[in-house]
This record gives C-alpha cells, structure tokens and sequence, in this order.
C-alpha cells in the first residue's frame, strides 16, 4: 500500500486490534492498521463488527491530536487510507498504565464494590504486558525487578502523564456528554530517551457511559453481550465529529 509519502513494509507485529507493519526506507516510524477484530478476556471471546477498525482509527488519531494541543506527546504522526496510521518507532514499556475515575470491571469484583462509584483524583495502576500470563498487576518494585522501567523516577513520569491524559480526557469526553469510567494507555521511549504516549485510545481501552442514561458506550456492550456495540462506537465518533470536528 502507498499513501504517496510512505509505502507499507513487511508485516512485523499482529496484535488482537492492530498490525504493525515496517515503512520502507524509513527506519523512523511504522504503519499501524486497525482491525475489524474484537476480542475481550485476553482474546478468550472474539468478535468484530464492520468498519471498527475505521472507526477506532479515526477516534484514536483524533483524540492523539486533541492531547498534542495539551503538550501530550505520542507516537502519532498521520492518518493514511481509511484505517491506517502512520506512528513514530519507539521502544515500548512493558507496562499498561490503568486510571480510573469510577469503580467498574474488574476493579469492582475484585473488591466487591458496586459500579459507579466515584473515585477522587483517579487511581493509577500498571499490570506486566504480557498475553502468556494474562497481564498480571504489578506494584512499583515488582515493575523494577522485572526491569520494565529504568527506574522509580520513570515510573513516576508514566503515572504523572497518565494522569494529565486523564484531566484532559474527563473534559474532552464531558462535551460529548459522557463520563471517562477509566482507561489503559501504554508509552514508550522515544530516540531522545523521552517518554511518550503510544497505542491507541478508543472505545476499545476505554469505559465511557452516557453521563445521562448510563448506557455503556464501549467494549464492555461486547464483554457483557449487551448488543449493540458497533451503534456505540459509532455514536462516540459522532458526538465527537459533532462537538469537536475533524480536529
């Protein structure tokens, strides 16, 4: 495939919703194509749902360009074709980095806690990347002995970045009329050594729900065989278009 600036390399990577593929002649950045593909449960229950992986493109590169104006760096670069992207190369951190603003999912089974609690201030979490072991939980010294950041003050840089993407999240979401429930972000380092967002934000990582009705607007319609899940990306990427443009 060739967007005119770039032409699609070799396949490199195939996760659950994206592929990574190289961009030839450039060892700078990569070509990521989203998926049609859901999965839930570490890719245990699997679905799709027609033009999803055009859908979370568009919702992904506009909220990355929303961030980039709140001097949020990412890997973010352009938008090719209908579900591509073109992204800076970077070394990923094997962490995922969970806020939450309200109690939902996982967090309130495990706790035994009712959903839709509000949590001040937002919770950051990080769990170890890893499919094979189901992307366990990790605290802060478990996270440095298995040297998925360089050390405590990196750590404290994903948590502080994790938090300002959160800030401008609640707002930007708010617009739409829907509460940020809580999200998973992941980051790498970039070839100055900086720390920068990374992968996607979309209905996919995120819980959102109609600050009026409740209704689920996510993933989770799909986790719970609730229906109706590509109507609810579809009505984010419209509310979004609506209140704030093509950004």
């Amino acid at each position: 495939m060739n967007s005119g600036k770039y032409l699609q390399g070799d396949l490199l990577y195939e996760g659950k919703a994206k592929k990574v593929y190289s961009v030839k002649n450039d060892k700078k950045h990569l070509w990521l194509h989203f998926k049609d593909d859901l999965t839930a449960f570490n890719a245990q229950k699997r679905g799709s749902f027609e033009k999803k992986g055009a859908i979370n493109r568009d919702i992904a590169s506009m909220i990355f360009r929303h961030l980039e104006k709140a001097e949020i760096n990412s890997h973010f670069v352009e938008n090719v074709g209908e579900r591509d992207m073109i992204c800076d190369k970077l070394e990923m951190i094997a962490l995922e980095v969970v806020v939450r603003n309200f109690v939902a999912g996982s967090f309130a089974k495990k706790f035994n806690l009712p959903e839709g609690g509000r949590i001040s201030g937002g919770i950051v979490e990080f769990y170890f990347k890893n499919d094979a072991l189901q992307d366990p939980f990790v605290s802060d010294d478990q996270a440095l002995y298995l040297k998925t950041a360089r050390d405590q003050r990196e750590l404290e840089t994903l948590k502080r970045l994790a938090l300002h993407v959160n800030r401008e999240l609640i707002d930007f979401f708010l617009a739409l009329r829907v509460d940020l429930i809580d999200f998973k972000v992941e980051f790498g380092r970039n070839h100055d050594g900086d720390v920068v967002l990374a992968d996607e934000i979309t209905p996919d990582s995120c819980r959102l729900w109609d600050r009026n009705s409740h209704e689920k607007l996510d993933k989770d319609r799909f986790r719970r065989d609730l229906g109706g899940v590509g109507e609810a990306y579809k009505e984010i990427l419209k509310r979004m278009r609506e209140v704030h443009g093509g950004m």
